[in-house]
């Protein structure tokens, strides 16, 4: 049993040096819903990616880079999203991870024309039956931690609209049963989300917001982790299905 969180991006500077990284903050939320192996590949670097089947399940996290620059890494990295999805292997993204495997599945990210969206917002469920399992143990209307300015403004073919925000139409998605998307972090809790805004402040009033608003909003958004988990569980109930097949 094993998982591959993709690394594609660096935890704000100021949180990761008292934080840490991504993969931990993933690994501590979804522990307890996986006793196989975990393993953490930066797609950034020349190493040679994992192949589609190389492990049960993918994680592509979040950055602060943007998927409409383009660069070599993130194409080569949509080309592995697309040998995911052909493989029909689970795969859940994060934030850039949401909107790097839309564009690689047909979607179109741009900068999101409602602005910046940042701490702790309100999710709606988009009503579907059946229930999408992603949000098995959450309400219809949830808590969730975000942090970002680009947005999948068109979703690719054949995908299915799951949740939106006041700012956000595509805040999760999902194409066919095994491709999960969220725009918000299920990773970052309150602490780490203040320490977001903390370091974002003077960008966030040059641009109109009042970050010590923001600021005062901010809460822990263990709904918001239920989806990390419950795909995560999904994976593990798909290993037990094949062990017991086999």
């Amino acid at each position: 049993m094993k998982l591959i969180v993709l690394r594609a991006g660096d935890v704000a500077e100021p949180v990761a040096a008292r934080r840490g990284e991504f993969f931990s903050w993933i690994r501590r939320e979804a522990s307890e819903a996986w006793a196989g192996e975990w393993v953490e590949h930066d797609v950034r670097s020349d190493a040679a990616l994992p192949g589609p089947c190389d492990a049960d399940g993918f994680i592509l996290t979040g950055s602060s880079s943007s998927v409409t620059e383009r660069a070599p890494w993130m194409l080569r990295s949509e080309q592995l999203v697309r040998d995911i999805a052909a493989a029909q292997t689970p795969l859940f993204g994060i934030c850039f991870g949401h909107q790097l495997i839309a564009q690689a599945l047909g979607g179109l990210v741009a900068k999101n024309p409602r602005g910046r969206e940042i701490g702790s917002v309100d999710v709606r469920v988009v009503a579907h039956a059946p229930r999408d399992p992603m949000f098995a143990g959450v309400g219809d209307v949830f808590r969730a931690n975000h942090t970002h300015v680009d947005s999948v403004v068109t979703l690719p073919p054949g995908a299915r609209w799951l949740a939106e925000t006041d700012l956000e139409r595509h805040a999760a998605f999902a194409v066919g049963e095994s491709i999960k998307c969220v725009q918000f972090h299920p990773e970052i809790d309150g602490d780490a989300m203040r320490g977001y805004v903390e370091a974002r402040a003077q960008l966030l009033e040059g641009e109109g917001l009042d970050a010590r608003a923001v600021l005062a909003r901010v809460s822990d958004a263990p709904h918001g982790a239920e989806t990390l988990r419950s795909f995560v569980r999904l994976v593990a109930q798909r290993v037990e299905r094949a062990r017991v097949l086999a």
